[in-house]
């Protein structure tokens, strides 16, 4: 397997994903609104706008985990974002000088305070290598009444090497999409290269 580069990974991306740029200089504000334009060029001006605004938030979010390649999913542009699909490289450090699929395993699958269920874990092999699928949800943004906002994920931790790693990892908080969104994490998945 070659060394770790962004140049040596690889990704299919559904057609109503937008790419979104977090490795790029660019202006986020501009290239947001040019997406906008392009995805919903006669709606609104209002329902362009804050789509706009959601897709230069999820840029700017997405840039702060630095990942490889980042998607905003949406399938139907006037209703916003539906996914989060991040594409991300774990090294190997002096802490974990050989990465496994049972160190992924537990990486991803940990339970945390702000589990709203406990995670489910499955070996898979990919074209990539061995893998590990994890569905997983949390509570968001509690209220001081207890209640907040539920956010799933479907998680691949797929070692590509004893030296490197790839997280696939979709997030979605449209709870009546779930299965439909685990099923394209799946899809994507089977699409990741890390060779040459």
């Amino acid at each position: 397997m070659p060394a770790l580069s962004a140049a040596t990974v690889r990704m299919s991306a559904p057609q109503e994903a937008v790419s979104l740029p977090v490795r790029e200089l660019v202006d986020l504000g501009a290239w947001a609104t040019g997406e906008a334009r392009r995805l919903l060029s006669g709606d609104d001006p209002e329902v362009r706008a804050a789509l706009a605004e959601e897709l230069r938030e999820a840029a700017a979010d997405s840039r702060t985990r630095a990942p490889i390649t980042a998607l905003s999913y949406v399938p139907e542009p006037r209703l916003g974002e539906q996914a989060r699909i991040e594409l991300s490289a774990l090294v190997a450090d002096d802490t974990h000088p050989t990465l496994t699929v049972d160190l992924l395993h537990r990486y991803l699958a940990a339970p945390t305070p702000v589990s709203y269920r406990p995670p489910e874990a499955e070996h898979r092999t990919l074209p990539a290598g061995p893998a590990v699928r994890v569905r997983h949800a949390y509570v968001q943004d509690v209220g001081r009444d207890g209640t907040g906002t539920i956010l799933e994920t479907c998680a691949y931790g797929i070692r590509a090497d004893e030296t490197w790693a790839l997280v696939l990892l979709a997030s979605w908080r449209a709870l009546a999409h779930t299965d439909a969104l685990c099923a394209l994490t799946d899809e994507l998945a089977a699409t990741v290269t890390a060779g040459i």
